[in-house]
C-alpha cells in the first residue's frame, strides 16, 4: 500500500494517491468491528476497486475532537434516521458508500461512548454539487469546497436530513452501538501511515523536477547545478527523502504485525512537515518558473502543505497520541521497576 501510494502521488495523478486512504479506514473499521456478513460484503468490493467509499467523520465545528461530534442519529423502525453536517468528505459525491461517525446517544456527556458508525450506500455523483433523495423521503446533498491545491480530489460538505440507514449497515451490527469512536481510530493508523506514503510520493517528485532543471538552467554562463549552494540543496533534499521513506517502510513493517499505531502517528507528522521544507527547496531552485502554475513543482509546494492537516493535524497527533503514548509507556515503565 505505502508503495502504491508513493508511485501514484510521485506521478502525473497528483492526489489520486488519496484513493487508497478510504478504502484502507474503512477496511481497518470493517476488520476491527464488523460483522461477518459486513465483512463478506464489503470488503471484497473494496479490494477489487469496484467501490469508491468516503469518510463522513469531520464536522463544521469538529474536526479532530472526534468524541464531541453532533450528528444525529435517531432509532426508528427497521433503522436510523440522520440529521446534521459533515465537511471535508474527500470524495464524498462520487463515492458510492459512505463510512458515516454518528451520534446514536443523544446525551453529549457520555463523550465518545455515544458514537456510532454506519454505512449508507448512494448513487455516485459527478461534478462539485449533488442531492440524493430516498424512497421515504430523506435527502442527503453535498457541494465541493473549493481549495488552493489537491484539485484532483474533491472534499464536500453534507447535509443530512432524515436519510434512512437501515439496521444491518451499523458497523458491528447492535453490538456496535456506542462504539464508533473504536472503529474510527482503528482505520486512521492506517489512514496516517497512508499519507506519510503520500508526503514521500511528493517529496520524490519534486526532487526529481529540482535535479532536472538544475542540470537544465543556466546563470552567469554555468548550469545551477554546478553551484555548491545548489548541490548542498540537493544533497540534504535527497537525505531527507531517503530518511522519510526508510522511517515510513519501518512503520509499515510494524503494522503488518498487528502495531504501530503511535508510530504511524509519529512518521505521518515527520514526513508531512519534512514535504513542506522538500517542496520548498526545489521551487526555490527553480527560480521565479518555480511560482508558475506551469510548473509541476509549484502544484507538489501546494498539495505538500496540506498533508500536516488532514488525517490528524499535527498538533493534534503530537499532544493527543504522540506525547500521550510516549508518557503513559513512560509510566508503565516507571511502575514495573519499582
Amino acid at each position: 500500500m505505502i508503495v502504491v501510494t508513493e508511485e501514484l502521488t510521485r506521478g502525473s495523478l497528483g492526489a489520486a494517491g488519496s484513493l487508497i486512504t478510504r478504502p484502507e479506514i474503512l477496511s481497518k473499521a470493517l476488520l476491527k468491528g464488523g460483522t461477518e456478513e459486513q465483512k463478506e460484503k464489503w470488503l471484497p468490493q473494496l479490494a477489487s476497486g469496484d467501490l469508491l467509499c468516503a469518510v463522513a467523520v469531520t464536522e463544521p465545528n469538529y474536526g479532530s475532537d472526534v468524541a464531541n461530534m453532533r450528528l444525529k442519529a435517531t432509532k426508528t423502525e427497521g433503522g436510523w434516521l440522520l440529521n446534521g453536517a459533515k465537511t471535508w468528505c474527500t470524495f464524498g459525491g462520487k463515492a458510492g458508500v459512505l463510512l458515516i461517525l454518528a451520534r446514536t446517544n443523544p446525551d453529549i456527556s457520555v463523550g465518545h461512548r455515544g458514537l456510532s458508525m454506519f454505512l449508507l450506500e448512494k448513487p455516485s455523483y459527478p461534478g462539485h454539487a449533488f442531492e440524493f433523495t430516498q424512497e421515504g423521503g430523506g435527502k442527503l446533498s453535498g457541494k465541493a469546497i473549493s481549495t488552493i491545491g489537491y484539485r484532483g480530489m474533491h472534499s464536500f460538505d453534507l447535509f443530512f436530513d432524515n436519510v434512512f440507514v437501515p439496521d444491518e449497515n451499523m458497523l458491528g451490527g447492535p453490538e456496535g452501538e456506542g462504539k464508533g469512536f473504536y472503529f474510527t481510530m482503528a482505520g486512521f493508523a492506517g489512514g496516517r501511515i497512508q499519507t506519510a506514503a503520500r508526503a514521500i510520493g511528493i517529496m520524490q517528485a519534486a526532487y526529481e523536477r529540482a535535479l532536472s532543471y538544475a542540470q537544465e538552467r543556466v546563470v552567469f554562463g554555468y548550469p545551477i547545478g554546478d553551484y555548491q549552494l545548489t548541490q548542498v540543496k540537493l544533497a540534504r533534499m535527497a537525505t531527507y527523502l531517503a530518511v522519510s521513506r526508510q522511517f515510513t517502510y519501518s512503520v509499515g513493517r510494524l503494522m503488518d504485525r498487528g502495531e504501530g499505531d503511535m508510530e504511524a502517528s509519529l512518521v505521518k507528522f515527520f514526513t508531512c512537515k519534512t514535504a513542506e521544507w522538500v517542496t520548498r527547496e526545489a521551487l526555490q531552485i527553480h527560480g521565479g518558473m518555480g511560482y508558475a502554475e506551469e510548473m509541476p513543482v509549484s502544484r507538489y509546494f501546494i498539495d505538500a502543505r496540506v498533508l500536516s492537516i488532514f488525517e490528524g493535524a499535527e498538533e493534534t497527533l503530537a499532544l493527543k497520541v504522540i506525547a500521550r503514548s510516549l508518557v503513559d509507556n513512560a509510566k508503565a515503565k516507571t511502575e514495573v521497576e519499582v
